[in-house]
């Protein structure tokens, strides 16, 4: 099972007035990072796979320690813990080589936009997010 592996840079606007990244932020992290996943190591060739939307039904997000500002970039690891006829879901953890910070998971609804509803998710979507399809981590 893969991982897809994004590295997030640390923005000084994401800091609170406490000087770690404000809560809210994070979900801009695993955003960028489902982005990055969904949409650029799709299918490639002309593909139209992930191309026509995507709506989030569900975020969970468990704050395991605080981050703090500083130069280098934060990990955004992230994989596909369950794929069903019409959604999917992924789980990240933002973290150091040997600190966690974040552990969640979103549920993802392919979506047509032409259409306004949800649609299904296609063969050639469904192999490339079996490369990527693993367990729920052990909680911590």
């Amino acid at each position: 099972m893969a991982r897809h592996i994004y590295s997030c840079p640390l923005r000084w606007s994401d800091m609170d007035a406490f000087g770690h990244v404000n809560n809210v932020v994070f979900l801009r992290y695993l955003e960028e990072a489902r982005i990055d996943f969904m949409f650029r190591l799709a299918p490639g060739d002309g593909s139209p796979s992930f191309s026509g939307g995507s709506v989030v039904a569900r975020h969970e997000i468990d704050y395991v320690r605080p981050l703090v500002h500083r130069h280098a970039p934060v990990t955004v690891e992230s994989w596909v813990t369950k794929i069903g006829a019409a959604s999917l879901t992924i789980a990240y953890e933002i973290k150091d080589p040997d600190q966690v910070y974040v552990r969640a998971s979103t549920i993802v609804v392919p979506y047509d936009l032409a259409a306004e509803r949800p649609r299904r998710i296609t063969a050639e979507e469904k192999f490339f997010l079996q490369q990527y399809l693993a367990e729920e981590p052990a909680a911590a």
